[in-house]
């Protein structure tokens, strides 16, 4: 499931993190890379234990955690402390796949799930489409900033190259709770579901309180905590 979650950051909270990274000391972006990443990878990236890195991924975090939509679609168990990504002058990024198995230091992830959070205006740059392979062909996304897309890691997918301005992004992973991208998806088309038909009739109407009961059994049952 492809999903775009619009305003985690405000157009004014979006500029400040903006404002933030920009003073930051950008490197080349292959220090995270495996090896098939690193052959397609033309980019550059704020360091991760740089001051700027910790500030803004920090309140990228706490963010996320407070979102509605993100919690609902992702389930997360576990976030990789989200890293800041740069491309202009060309840079891009080639067709490539998000590592398995991501680790910084004592933390170990299953990469179920890759983000990437939008920190520049689309009007602010040419190219740079997040191109991701789908079931129904490829899909390109160039978002507003503060808005983010969600998406499964394993995912054929690329960044076109940036031909005018800069494109300046947060990218992460993420383990969920359910593994089966198909079970986390029916889980949160239910909870939709259920907000829906709790806005129309209320908290204690029988259906909301079956359709919550089948949604919670539906979580014991796939979960992995």
């Amino acid at each position: 499931m492809l999903l775009h979650i619009p305003e985690v950051f405000s157009k004014a909270e979006a500029a400040s993190l903006r404002a933030t990274l920009d003073a930051g000391p950008w490197a080349d972006g292959n220090v995270t890379s495996g090896h098939q990443s690193a052959t397609a990878k033309v980019n550059r990236q704020l360091p991760e234990d740089s001051p700027q890195a910790r500030e803004v991924g920090a309140l990228v975090l706490q963010a996320l955690n407070a979102n509605p939509m993100f919690v609902s679609a992702a389930l997360p168990h576990t976030i990789f402390p989200p890293l800041f990504n740069r491309y202009e002058g060309g840079e891009h990024f080639g067709v490539h796949v998000d590592n398995a198995i991501r680790q910084r230091g004592g933390l170990r992830i299953r990469s179920d799930l890759s983000c990437t959070l939008f920190l520049s205006e689309p009007d602010e740059y040419d190219g740079g489409e997040l191109i991701i392979e789908e079931m129904y062909g490829p899909q390109s996304v160039k978002l507003s900033a503060g808005d983010l897309v969600l998406y499964p890691s394993k995912s054929l997918h690329r960044v076109t190259p940036v031909t005018r301005g800069a494109r300046v992004a947060s990218f992460f992973w993420l383990q969920s709770l359910i593994r089966d991208d198909a079970d986390r998806e029916t889980l949160f088309r239910m909870d939709v579901a259920i907000q829906r038909v709790n806005a129309e009739k209320g908290p204690k109407d029988p259906a909301v309180l079956e359709l919550t009961a089948v949604y919670h059994n539906l979580l014991r049952r796939w979960a992995e905590v």
